[in-house]
């Protein structure tokens, strides 16, 4: 059997420091196995999609010349799709740019600057959600720095991955999933979540940073800051990782490539996997 090793797609397991929130795995989980794009970044170097796609890409070509599989696992949809189907460089960035934007959105409110999206550039405004600041921000620098709607810089600037991916997703009944994260999340305080931001903290590094504005770190940062008790802060990080699990699952169900794997507890994930490498070799 071929030998695979794993690229992880996780946006934020490529940053170094951030182990427990980002359930990273341990050496004993890898059991061996070679693991790519995870510690490659300290927590306030920027690291985009497109920088990602480009990477995975070159890691991926590298894992073929040694007769091996490469095995994508992570949940970050936009990471998979810069890898997969191509995405812009990402390179259009301007800090000062980037400082007004932030700065309009504080003053105007985010949804001045969607309306303003819409304007130029419908085609973006119609795949990003309304309350995707994230994602309207970048919009709009990218149209300040190129003149250009940020739906025309990807498309001119996408390249393709160049090899055939198969996908399989894990689709859970949503009150065992709702409960494994809330499982997820007490044994990741117990590990020592809280130290870990800690820890973070007394480095420099803050929720401002874009790795560190996740579920798990911004809410204890809020904590930290005396803004929410501790018991609130654990009710918040369970209640948006479910958030995020539910947009995850949207993002995921509009792509028809994917073959969908009913999980039901216990899990058997030796007869998973092997259920996965039988469909594989009859598509290959």
């Amino acid at each position: 059997m071929t030998k695979g090793e794993i690229v992880s797609a996780d946006s934020r397991q490529v940053y170094r420091c951030l182990e427990i929130g980002t359930a990273k795995p341990l050496e004993s989980e890898m059991q061996g196995v070679t693991h790519h794009c995870i510690d490659i970044r300290n927590p306030d170097e920027i690291f985009s999609a497109g920088e990602y796609g480009k990477m995975a890409r070159q890691i991926i070509s590298e894992i073929y010349s040694r007769n091996h599989l490469p095995i994508i696992c992570g949940g970050s949809g936009l990471y998979i799709r810069a890898l997969v189907d191509g995405m812009f460089s990402d390179a259009s960035r301007d800090p000062e740019i980037r400082k007004k934007v932030k700065e309009e959105a504080e003053e105007k409110g985010l949804a001045e600057l969607y309306n303003r999206l819409v304007k130029i550039d419908p085609e973006a405004a119609e795949k990003i959600h309304p309350n995707d600041r994230k994602r309207i921000l970048r919009a709009i620098e990218v149209y300040e720095i190129t003149g250009q709607p940020i739906s025309v810089v990807q498309k001119e600037n996408t390249r393709s991955s160049g090899f055939t991916a198969h996908f399989w997703g894990l689709k859970w009944p949503r009150p065992i999933l709702y409960q494994r994260i809330n499982e997820r999340v007490d044994a990741m305080l117990e590990k020592g979540l809280v130290e870990e931001v800690q820890g973070l903290k007394a480095k420099g590094w803050g929720p401002e940073l874009n790795a560190l504005d996740s579920v798990g770190y911004k809410e204890l940062f809020a904590h930290f800051r005396g803004e929410i008790e501790y018991e609130e802060a654990v009710e918040l990080i369970k209640r948006n990782t479910r958030r995020f699990a539910k947009k995850q699952m949207i993002w995921f169900r509009r792509d028809s490539r994917i073959q969908w794997v009913d999980m039901e507890e216990p899990v058997d994930w030796q007869g998973i996997a092997q259920r996965i490498l039988a469909d594989l070799e009859k598509q290959m």
